[in-house]
Protein backbone atom coordinates (compact mmCIF):
# COMPACT_ATOMS: atom_id res chain seq x y z
CA UNK A 1 0.00 0.00 0.00
CA UNK A 2 3.09 2.45 0.56
CA UNK A 3 4.67 1.28 -2.31
CA UNK A 4 1.09 1.97 -4.17
CA UNK A 5 0.58 5.53 -2.40
CA UNK A 6 4.31 6.49 -3.08
CA UNK A 7 4.36 5.65 -7.10
CA UNK A 8 1.05 8.03 -7.10
CA UNK A 9 2.75 10.92 -5.36
CA UNK A 10 5.72 10.64 -7.58
CA UNK A 11 3.38 10.54 -10.57
CA UNK A 12 1.62 14.09 -9.19
CA UNK A 13 4.53 15.29 -8.56
CA UNK A 14 5.47 14.76 -12.32
CA UNK A 15 2.34 15.77 -14.14
CA UNK A 16 2.57 19.28 -11.92
CA UNK A 17 6.23 19.72 -13.43
CA UNK A 18 5.14 19.29 -17.00
CA UNK A 19 1.93 21.53 -15.97
CA UNK A 20 4.24 24.40 -15.02
CA UNK A 21 6.62 23.72 -17.46
CA UNK A 22 3.97 24.10 -20.37
CA UNK A 23 2.45 27.38 -18.74
CA UNK A 24 5.85 28.67 -18.89
CA UNK A 25 6.17 27.94 -22.01
CA UNK A 26 2.94 29.31 -23.01
CA UNK A 27 3.46 32.31 -20.87
CA UNK A 28 6.66 33.15 -22.79
CA UNK A 29 5.69 32.16 -26.04
CA UNK A 30 6.94 35.01 -27.64
CA UNK A 31 10.35 34.78 -26.40
CA UNK A 32 11.30 31.41 -27.43
CA UNK A 33 9.58 32.12 -31.08
CA UNK A 34 12.04 34.92 -31.84
CA UNK A 35 14.90 32.39 -30.19
CA UNK A 36 13.69 30.07 -33.36
CA UNK A 37 15.60 31.11 -36.26
CA UNK A 38 18.54 31.15 -34.04
CA UNK A 39 18.42 27.89 -33.07
CA UNK A 40 17.48 26.49 -36.87
CA UNK A 41 20.78 28.32 -38.29
CA UNK A 42 22.79 26.24 -35.41
CA UNK A 43 21.01 23.47 -36.39
CA UNK A 44 21.42 23.67 -40.18
CA UNK A 45 24.52 25.40 -40.59
CA UNK A 46 26.66 24.17 -37.01
CA UNK A 47 25.58 21.15 -36.19
CA UNK A 48 24.43 18.50 -39.03
CA UNK A 49 27.66 19.81 -41.38
CA UNK A 50 29.16 18.19 -38.66
CA UNK A 51 28.35 14.89 -39.89
CA UNK A 52 30.84 15.24 -42.71
CA UNK A 53 33.66 15.16 -40.58
CA UNK A 54 33.14 10.75 -40.68
CA UNK A 55 34.67 11.12 -44.24
CA UNK A 56 38.20 11.91 -42.52
CA UNK A 57 37.86 7.83 -41.60
CA UNK A 58 36.86 6.83 -44.92
CA UNK A 59 38.18 6.30 -48.43
CA UNK A 60 35.21 8.44 -49.45
CA UNK A 61 34.69 8.46 -53.04
CA UNK A 62 31.72 11.01 -54.59
CA UNK A 63 30.63 8.10 -56.66
CA UNK A 64 30.21 5.95 -54.36
CA UNK A 65 28.65 8.15 -52.02
CA UNK A 66 29.15 8.84 -48.11
CA UNK A 67 27.05 5.14 -47.24
CA UNK A 68 29.26 3.68 -49.90
CA UNK A 69 32.76 4.72 -49.11
CA UNK A 70 34.79 1.84 -47.59
CA UNK A 71 35.58 2.93 -43.76
CA UNK A 72 39.33 2.98 -42.98
CA UNK A 73 39.54 4.07 -39.89
CA UNK A 74 42.65 6.41 -38.79
CA UNK A 75 44.51 5.43 -42.32
CA UNK A 76 44.27 9.42 -43.45
CA UNK A 77 45.39 10.33 -39.94
CA UNK A 78 48.33 8.33 -40.00
CA UNK A 79 49.38 9.30 -43.66
CA UNK A 80 49.26 12.97 -42.91
CA UNK A 81 51.38 13.24 -40.09
CA UNK A 82 54.17 10.73 -42.40
CA UNK A 83 53.74 12.97 -45.06
CA UNK A 84 56.48 15.41 -45.39
CA UNK A 85 53.81 18.43 -45.70
CA UNK A 86 53.02 18.02 -42.39
CA UNK A 87 56.08 19.13 -41.14
CA UNK A 88 55.96 22.37 -43.15
CA UNK A 89 52.20 23.40 -42.17
CA UNK A 90 52.34 22.60 -38.79
CA UNK A 91 55.60 24.50 -38.55
CA UNK A 92 53.96 27.48 -40.44
CA UNK A 93 50.97 27.24 -38.68
CA UNK A 94 52.32 27.34 -35.37
CA UNK A 95 54.76 30.48 -35.85
CA UNK A 96 52.00 32.49 -37.59
CA UNK A 97 49.44 31.38 -34.35
CA UNK A 98 52.22 32.57 -32.13
CA UNK A 99 52.97 35.96 -33.96
CA UNK A 100 49.47 36.67 -33.70
CA UNK A 101 48.64 35.93 -30.07
CA UNK A 102 52.17 37.87 -29.31
CA UNK A 103 51.42 40.67 -32.09
CA UNK A 104 47.84 40.97 -32.14
CA UNK A 105 45.95 40.17 -29.31
CA UNK A 106 47.97 43.05 -27.16
CA UNK A 107 47.40 45.57 -29.35
CA UNK A 108 43.76 46.20 -29.22
CA UNK A 109 44.34 46.39 -25.10
CA UNK A 110 46.52 49.41 -25.54
CA UNK A 111 44.99 51.00 -27.89
CA UNK A 112 41.56 51.06 -25.93
CA UNK A 113 43.65 51.76 -23.09
CA UNK A 114 45.10 54.87 -24.77
CA UNK A 115 42.18 55.96 -26.12
CA UNK A 116 40.05 55.48 -22.80
CA UNK A 117 42.65 58.27 -21.57
CA UNK A 118 41.77 60.75 -23.74
CA UNK A 119 39.48 63.36 -22.63
CA UNK A 120 39.04 65.03 -25.88
CA UNK A 121 35.49 63.29 -26.68
CA UNK A 122 35.07 64.39 -30.78
CA UNK A 123 38.95 63.23 -30.62
CA UNK A 124 38.55 60.24 -29.06
CA UNK A 125 35.30 59.71 -31.17
CA UNK A 126 37.17 60.31 -34.57
CA UNK A 127 40.28 58.50 -33.99
CA UNK A 128 37.74 55.15 -32.94
CA UNK A 129 36.04 55.52 -36.24
CA UNK A 130 39.16 55.59 -38.03
CA UNK A 131 40.82 52.78 -36.85
CA UNK A 132 37.54 50.85 -37.54
CA UNK A 133 37.21 51.41 -40.96
CA UNK A 134 39.82 49.03 -42.50
CA UNK A 135 37.57 46.17 -40.77
CA UNK A 136 35.40 46.90 -43.57
CA UNK A 137 37.32 46.44 -46.39
CA UNK A 138 37.79 42.97 -48.04
CA UNK A 139 41.11 41.07 -47.87
CA UNK A 140 41.35 41.14 -51.57
CA UNK A 141 41.22 45.22 -51.34
CA UNK A 142 43.86 44.39 -48.28
CA UNK A 143 45.98 42.07 -50.30
CA UNK A 144 45.94 44.95 -53.39
CA UNK A 145 47.11 47.65 -51.70
CA UNK A 146 50.38 45.56 -49.79
CA UNK A 147 50.94 44.34 -53.51
CA UNK A 148 50.88 48.13 -54.89
CA UNK A 149 52.70 49.53 -52.03
CA UNK A 150 55.67 46.08 -51.67
CA UNK A 151 55.93 45.32 -55.80
CA UNK A 152 59.34 45.86 -56.91
CA UNK A 153 57.98 47.47 -60.03
CA UNK A 154 57.39 50.74 -59.01
CA UNK A 155 56.08 50.13 -55.43
CA UNK A 156 56.22 52.61 -53.01
CA UNK A 157 58.44 50.94 -50.61
CA UNK A 158 61.05 49.75 -52.74
CA UNK A 159 60.59 53.24 -54.66
CA UNK A 160 61.99 54.83 -51.13
CA UNK A 161 64.44 52.29 -50.49
CA UNK A 162 66.26 52.84 -53.86
CA UNK A 163 65.77 56.88 -53.19
CA UNK A 164 67.79 56.10 -49.56
CA UNK A 165 70.51 54.74 -51.52
CA UNK A 166 69.25 50.80 -50.58
CA UNK A 167 68.70 48.22 -52.95
CA UNK A 168 64.84 46.69 -54.51
CA UNK A 169 63.43 43.89 -51.98
CA UNK A 170 61.31 41.27 -53.68
CA UNK A 171 58.84 41.24 -50.40
CA UNK A 172 56.12 39.43 -52.34
CA UNK A 173 58.46 36.61 -54.09
CA UNK A 174 60.24 35.92 -50.46
CA UNK A 175 60.17 32.94 -48.02
CA UNK A 176 61.36 35.94 -45.62
CA UNK A 177 59.17 38.59 -45.76
CA UNK A 178 55.37 36.71 -45.95
CA UNK A 179 54.76 36.23 -42.37
CA UNK A 180 55.95 39.77 -41.63
CA UNK A 181 53.75 40.75 -44.19
CA UNK A 182 50.19 38.70 -42.91
CA UNK A 183 50.95 39.96 -39.57
CA UNK A 184 51.26 43.72 -40.82
CA UNK A 185 48.26 42.94 -42.91
CA UNK A 186 46.25 41.55 -39.92
CA UNK A 187 47.24 44.35 -37.29
CA UNK A 188 46.49 46.97 -40.04
CA UNK A 189 42.77 45.97 -40.68
CA UNK A 190 42.00 43.90 -37.47
CA UNK A 191 43.43 46.43 -34.76
CA UNK A 192 40.57 48.92 -34.64
CA UNK A 193 37.82 46.48 -35.22
CA UNK A 194 39.54 44.46 -31.67
CA UNK A 195 39.64 47.30 -29.20
CA UNK A 196 35.82 47.13 -28.90
CA UNK A 197 35.38 44.91 -26.86
CA UNK A 198 38.18 46.49 -24.42
CA UNK A 199 36.40 49.72 -24.74
CA UNK A 200 32.94 48.86 -23.64
CA UNK A 201 34.80 46.83 -20.83
CA UNK A 202 36.37 49.88 -19.84
CA UNK A 203 33.06 51.96 -20.01
CA UNK A 204 31.35 49.83 -17.08
CA UNK A 205 34.16 50.79 -14.43
CA UNK A 206 33.19 52.97 -11.71
CA UNK A 207 33.85 56.93 -12.30
CA UNK A 208 33.96 56.61 -7.97
CA UNK A 209 37.19 54.32 -8.34
CA UNK A 210 39.02 56.86 -10.60
CA UNK A 211 37.53 59.52 -7.98
CA UNK A 212 38.68 57.85 -4.81
CA UNK A 213 42.24 56.39 -6.03
CA UNK A 214 42.81 60.53 -7.22
CA UNK A 215 41.49 61.42 -3.54
CA UNK A 216 44.58 58.99 -2.28
CA UNK A 217 47.25 60.78 -4.48
CA UNK A 218 47.85 58.50 -7.24
CA UNK A 219 48.80 59.27 -10.75
CA UNK A 220 47.53 58.24 -14.08
CA UNK A 221 49.64 55.81 -14.59
CA UNK A 222 48.89 54.16 -10.80
CA UNK A 223 44.92 54.21 -11.95
CA UNK A 224 45.70 52.62 -15.08
CA UNK A 225 47.29 50.02 -12.80
CA UNK A 226 45.70 49.62 -9.90
CA UNK A 227 41.89 50.69 -11.42
CA UNK A 228 41.84 50.09 -14.64
CA UNK A 229 43.41 46.57 -15.48
CA UNK A 230 42.40 44.75 -12.75
CA UNK A 231 38.74 46.20 -14.03
CA UNK A 232 39.15 44.69 -17.60
CA UNK A 233 40.84 41.30 -16.54
CA UNK A 234 38.42 39.23 -16.96
CA UNK A 235 37.59 40.51 -20.46
CA UNK A 236 40.59 39.94 -21.57
CA UNK A 237 41.41 36.10 -20.06
CA UNK A 238 37.88 35.27 -21.89
CA UNK A 239 38.98 37.04 -25.10
CA UNK A 240 42.14 34.96 -24.57
CA UNK A 241 40.25 31.38 -23.81
CA UNK A 242 38.22 32.42 -26.92
CA UNK A 243 41.64 33.41 -28.77
CA UNK A 244 43.26 29.76 -28.04
CA UNK A 245 40.26 28.03 -29.65
CA UNK A 246 41.23 29.45 -32.97
CA UNK A 247 44.80 29.26 -32.45
CA UNK A 248 45.45 27.19 -35.55
CA UNK A 249 43.20 29.50 -37.72
CA UNK A 250 45.67 31.53 -39.41
CA UNK A 251 42.88 32.73 -42.15
CA UNK A 252 41.89 31.42 -45.02
CA UNK A 253 41.34 34.19 -47.75
CA UNK A 254 44.41 36.32 -47.11
CA UNK A 255 47.24 33.72 -46.83
CA UNK A 256 45.45 32.15 -50.07
CA UNK A 257 45.71 35.32 -52.10
CA UNK A 258 49.40 36.48 -50.98
CA UNK A 259 50.92 32.72 -51.47
CA UNK A 260 52.64 31.77 -54.32
CA UNK A 261 55.18 28.87 -55.64
CA UNK A 262 58.50 31.38 -54.27
CA UNK A 263 56.78 31.83 -51.03
CA UNK A 264 55.12 28.59 -50.19
CA UNK A 265 57.34 27.37 -48.13
CA UNK A 266 56.96 29.40 -45.62
CA UNK A 267 53.65 30.83 -45.89
CA UNK A 268 51.29 26.98 -46.70
CA UNK A 269 49.03 27.08 -43.24
CA UNK A 270 46.46 24.06 -42.33
CA UNK A 271 43.49 26.09 -43.60
CA UNK A 272 45.38 26.85 -47.32
CA UNK A 273 46.45 23.08 -46.99
CA UNK A 274 43.27 21.77 -46.86
CA UNK A 275 41.23 23.37 -49.91
CA UNK A 276 44.54 22.77 -52.18
CA UNK A 277 44.59 19.06 -50.59
CA UNK A 278 40.29 18.62 -50.73
CA UNK A 279 39.13 21.39 -53.50
CA UNK A 280 42.22 21.42 -56.21
CA UNK A 281 43.29 17.73 -55.90
CA UNK A 282 40.33 15.82 -54.74
CA UNK A 283 41.77 14.30 -51.66
CA UNK A 284 38.08 14.66 -49.49
CA UNK A 285 39.04 12.21 -46.49
CA UNK A 286 43.01 13.59 -46.73
CA UNK A 287 41.96 17.05 -46.23
CA UNK A 288 38.99 16.65 -43.77
CA UNK A 289 40.94 14.31 -41.62
CA UNK A 290 44.16 17.05 -41.68
CA UNK A 291 41.03 20.12 -40.91
CA UNK A 292 39.80 17.75 -37.99
CA UNK A 293 43.20 17.17 -36.25
CA UNK A 294 43.39 21.49 -36.35
CA UNK A 295 40.24 21.12 -34.38
CA UNK A 296 41.25 18.48 -31.90
CA UNK A 297 44.10 20.80 -31.13
CA UNK A 298 42.04 24.13 -30.34
CA UNK A 299 39.66 22.47 -28.39
CA UNK A 300 42.71 21.46 -26.11
CA UNK A 301 44.06 24.02 -25.98
CA UNK A 302 40.06 25.77 -25.21
CA UNK A 303 39.45 23.33 -22.30
CA UNK A 304 43.37 23.56 -21.02
CA UNK A 305 43.25 27.48 -20.72
CA UNK A 306 39.79 27.54 -19.42
CA UNK A 307 41.05 24.74 -16.74
CA UNK A 308 43.98 27.20 -15.80
CA UNK A 309 42.14 30.50 -16.16
CA UNK A 310 39.59 28.31 -13.05
CA UNK A 311 42.45 27.12 -10.89
CA UNK A 312 43.98 30.90 -11.08
CA UNK A 313 40.63 31.96 -10.02
CA UNK A 314 38.76 33.42 -12.62
CA UNK A 315 35.75 32.70 -14.35
CA UNK A 316 36.48 30.87 -17.56
CA UNK A 317 33.96 30.63 -19.90
CA UNK A 318 32.09 27.60 -18.72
Amino acid sequence: MGLIAEAASELNSRQRLRSAAVKRLLKNRWLYLMLLPGVLYFILFKYLPMWGVLIAFQDYSPFSGFLGSAWVGFDNFLQFFRDDSFGIVFRNTIILAVYNLVFFFPLPIVIALMLNELRIEMYKRFIQTLIYIPHFISWVVVVGIAYIFFTPEGGLVNNLLVQLGGQKINFLLSNEWIRPLIIGEVLWKETGWGTILFLAALSGVDPQQYEAARIDGASRWQQLWHVTLPAIKSTVIILLILRLGNFLDSGFEQIFLMLNAMNRDAGEVFDTFVYTSGVQQGHFSYATAANLFKSAVGIVLVVGANYLAKKAGEEGIY
